[in-house]
């Protein structure tokens, strides 16, 4: 009989904490739903607010074998959009948009990147990129489009979610092992009858 309460004990307080990990979980998934939502709609309006945003972007042109990240950052301050495209060669030393020139702002040995303005959203723009590539400096007109439907969060870009990931890792560690503790010490009381 003993063994038999103990056994059900054990049983329920292994099933408070399996409840209390799901509450727990339901509640982070439901939080992060919820902000999404909450930032899409204030994305909604027409006139984009000045900060800093991911965005889709592609790129046509050349002979294909280059290409740029995707999704980038977009920045606005004071109305203006401007966009920071990163390349996936090392060989671009600067950019044309609109007749102004652009350098390359990476580190030595690190792909090229360059900010350029952004005339309008969901519409073909024409640049011309410079490779030292093929030997001789070569430019090489390519047309980028920035896709709005896809201006989200700066969370959403490839280094900011990886930043998210390991806080989520984090917390997940600390309250799994605080989790752990107060089961094990209920699990410790409810075996030994003491407090």
């Amino acid at each position: 009989m003993v063994a038999r309460k103990i056994t059900e004990t054990q049983g329920r307080t292994a099933a408070r904490g399996k409840q209390y990990l799901l509450s727990v979980s339901g509640l982070l998934i439901f939080s992060l739903f919820f902000s999404l939502v909450i930032f899409r709609t204030s994305q909604a309006s027409e006139q984009i607010a000045d900060g800093e945003y991911a965005i889709e972007v592609t790129m046509t042109g050349g002979s294909g074998k280059a290409s740029i990240e995707s999704p980038t950052l977009l920045t606005v301050e004071d109305g203006q959009l401007y966009a920071r495209i990163t390349w996936s060669s090392s060989n671009y030393d600067y950019m044309i948009v609109d007749g102004e020139k652009y350098l390359n702002q990476s580190e030595e040995d690190a792909n090229s990147s360059f900010t350029i303005p952004v005339s309008d959203l969901d519409v073909d723009i024409t640049v011309v990129a410079d490779t030292l590539a093929m030997g001789t400096p070569h430019e090489i007109e390519y047309v980028v489009h920035f896709y709005s439907e896809t201006l989200g969060s700066k969370s959403s870009l490839p280094q900011e979610a990886a930043k998210r990931v390991l806080a989520m890792a984090a917390v997940i560690i600390i309250g799994g092992g605080i989790l752990n503790y107060f089961v094990k010490k209920r699990a410790r009381r409810d075996y030994t009858g003491r407090r």
